[in-house]
């Protein structure tokens, strides 16, 4: 399964990355246009912050349009974010279409297929994150409860009880959300291979994964941790180059710098960073989604005979009676 997505990769890497590079370069491009903006018309109000002595307060005039503009950027981000993840997680399974039949795709078809299945992907993707929490939020709630009642009660040893009760807690709820995820973690694909809603695509998740829980949540893991040490290894000479420009605009600071003046010391360091987590985002979402695409079409293939299906779609003419060997008998296997 990792050697196929491996294999996907370096047959179709034109797609995959030019389309996460398009998505996730046009996404930090749009926040820093929107950060640039936002800046500028909140720069006095920040400055004014920032000068401010110890012991004295920022007025409402001041923090209210700061916190306006960091909500809306929040905002905005949370949106982008939702809009990037839902495109990237539809257009690895619509290259996959293609991979599995052996055919060239276009970049144009990939696309087109993304953002047709953009909507349902992207309501798959926040109820797989909503059932996958329930149970976390649950204990969330009765650890909150507890420490209130203990606290109310004054009661001497309330830490050390609120404390095991998290702990006990996460142990219960943890493997309880690892199964939930795995079970619907072929909800992507199953919108974008049969078209199917949010809903629907979670229940033919947990369909495919009856039966084959450890193995799938066994390579699921691998997958994650194979590229997030490669989106580590990726990101660390970005950052260690961006030290350099970062050191030396630094050092030629006032004693009382103004936060324009950090922000361009600071520049050469952020765009070596911010490009350094970009590739490694590229590689960390790319990856994992290949892997769990695979998988989906592994499950149908022994599940529901699907070979025979992709081999007529591929062209391949379908393979007749196997003759006995040597005019007589049955097949020695």
């Amino acid at each position: 399964m990792l050697g196929g997505a491996f294999s996907t990769m370096g047959r179709y890497w034109k797609q995959l990355f030019g389309m996460a590079g398009a998505l996730y370069g046009g996404a930090a491009l749009l926040m820093a246009a929107a950060v640039a903006i936002a800046y500028s018309a909140v720069s006095d109000h920040l400055d004014r912050v920032v000068s401010l002595d110890y012991d004295e307060g920022a007025s409402s005039s001041d923090i209210v349009p700061l916190v306006t503009a960091g909500c809306l950027l929040a905002l905005l981000g949370i949106v982008t974010m939702a809009i990037v993840s839902g495109l990237m997680y539809a257009a690895v399974p619509a290259v996959l279409q293609d991979a599995v039949l052996g055919r060239p795709v276009a970049f144009s078809t990939v696309w087109r297929k993304a953002w047709a299945h953009v909507a349902p992907v992207i309501g798959a993707l926040i109820l797989t994150a909503l059932v996958a929490m329930v149970p976390v939020l649950l204990v969330m709630a009765v650890f909150i409860g507890a420490i209130i009642s203990l606290v109310t009660m004054d009661s001497g040893g309330g830490a050390a009880t609120a404390i095991t009760l998290g702990v006990v807690g996460v142990l219960i709820t943890g493997p309880l959300a690892a199964w939930i995820w795995i079970k619907v973690s072929l909800a992507p694909a199953a919108v974008v291979f049969e078209g199917q809603g949010p809903v629907a695509a979670l229940r033919r998740s947990s369909q495919l994964v009856r039966g084959d829980w450890w193995r799938i949540f066994g390579i699921t893991l691998l997958a994650g941790v194979i590229a997030g040490a490669a989106g580590y290894v990726i990101q660390m000479p970005f950052s260690i180059l961006g030290l350099f420009p970062g050191m030396i605009g630094t050092a030629s600071l006032e004693d009382d710098p103004s936060p324009t003046a950090v922000m361009v010391a600071m520049s050469g360091y952020l765009v070596a960073t911010l490009l350094g987590q970009l590739v490694s985002q590229i590689i960390s979402t790319t990856f994992p989604q290949l892997v769990t695409g695979l998988l989906y079409v592994d499950r149908r293939m022994r599940t529901e005979n699907l070979g025979p299906v992709l081999a007529e779609a591929a062209g391949v003419p379908a393979q007749g009676p196997v003759p006995p060997p040597y005019g007589g008998g049955a097949p020695q296997w």
